[in-house]
């Protein structure tokens, strides 16, 4: 069985520039990978906040408390469970499943306090280092964030925009009638 992590992706509005209506004016919040492995990566690198669970864990809990663990921001496990829209889940490149919630919340990124780990830095090399998970985070337009998350976790941004642009065409329809 690959292994298997659940995470969020916050979202929040600003006001569209033109001709960026394809993006309904959201930003994401992403995270980058902390350690000597991601220093010098950018592009590509960035990701969900997110971490593995177990069998016997409901994946939206674990979602919850790694972004918890990962940022330091434990306010977000207080928002009612019908804020969180889901995403599905994709397969990233090493074969882990990842499945996503996205959640409309704001927050202050410089304000980040990320658990630790330890790695064998380098490589078979024998010396253990400790490392934060995550080293920095940043809200991102979604054409910037589309050149920065890891490729396989794109499906997240499209999804999100085709929630969220179905939930604008069933509002506007009510509104009609």
């Amino acid at each position: 069985m690959p292994k298997r992590s659940a995470g969020l992706l916050l979202f929040r509005r600003h006001d569209a520039a033109p001709g960026s209506a394809q993006d309904l004016g959201l930003e994401v919040f992403l995270v980058h990978p902390g350690g000597p492995f991601w220093a010098k990566k950018d592009l590509g690198a960035w990701s969900i906040p997110k971490g593995e669970y177990g069998d016997g864990e409901e994946p939206l809990a674990a979602a919850l408390r790694e972004f918890e663990e990962e940022t330091g921001f434990g306010e977000i496990v207080s928002l009612p469970v019908e804020r969180f829209l889901p995403l599905g889940s994709v397969r990233q490149n090493g074969g882990k499943v990842v499945t996503a919630w996205a959640v409309e919340f704001d927050l202050d990124p410089s304000g980040i306090s990320s658990n630790f780990t330890e790695i064998e830095w380098p490589p078979r090399s024998g010396r253990r280092i400790r490392i934060p998970e995550v080293d920095r985070a940043a809200w991102f337009p979604l054409p910037e964030a589309r050149a920065r998350i890891l490729g396989a976790q794109q499906p997240f941004l499209d999804r999100l925009l085709e929630t969220l642009a179905g939930d604008a065409a069933d509002t506007a329809s009510a509104n009609r009638w």
